[in-house]
């Protein structure tokens, strides 16, 4: 069985999301950020970079959100060429300008070290972050899939990346298309099994 390592709130549960969504049968490890557990040696025997997720399969370890998510739902990667390659253009852009914004707010310390520069990377945070969400909500009507469907990987990237919205002080509210897509998404029985488990 896979083992997936995640925590709560984090990136790491589009991949639940897509195990679920999939009938895949998995087992869901915590990784107890509070207490700093992925920085203990037995976490980093399994993922030297000390993040989550982390996936144990029978062919090894992978890390990395965007190389798990198509090894562990691949039948949910468009057949269509153009149409895979702009799943994974919105995963990347998540993974590589979302994500980041976001993390400036939480974790400062990876990118600077006096504490005035945290509280100022903290203060950018809900501009930079309504610059991307505008960004998407102008995306989404010409993706080439039916986006909010659960048909593709990325849906239950973006899905978790809007429930930090509200905590990164952007009113989701004000982008109607992701409005139609979160709440399309909660109606998704995958989505719904990760809040019973407590992982959202």
């Amino acid at each position: 069985m896979l083992k997936l390592h995640y925590a709560p709130r984090t990136i790491s549960v589009a991949v639940a999301i897509c195990l679920e969504e999939a009938g895949i049968p998995y087992e869901a490890i915590r990784v107890d950020f509070a207490s700093g557990e992925q920085t203990t040696a037995d976490y980093h025997k399994l993922n030297p970079k000390g993040r989550v997720p982390t996936l144990e399969t029978p062919d090894g370890i992978l890390t990395e959100t965007a190389a798990i998510l198509e090894y562990a739902a691949p039948q949910l990667v468009p057949e269509n060429p153009f149409a895979a390659a702009k799943m994974r253009e919105l995963m990347s852009y998540l993974n590589g300008t979302v994500h980041p914004h976001h993390a400036h707010g939480l974790r400062g310390e990876r990118w600077a070290d006096e504490e005035s520069s945290f509280a100022d990377m903290k203060r950018k945070v809900p501009q930079r972050v309504a610059e991307c969400a505008e960004h998407l909500e102008d995306m989404l009507p010409d993706l080439p899939f039916n986006a909010g469907k659960l048909e593709v990987l990325s849906d239950a990237y973006l899905y978790v990346v809007l429930t930090w919205l509200p905590g990164d002080g952007v009113d989701i509210a004000r982008y109607p298309r992701l409005v139609t897509f979160q709440h399309e998404m909660n109606t998704r029985a995958s989505v719904q099994a990760v809040f019973e488990k407590g992982m959202l």
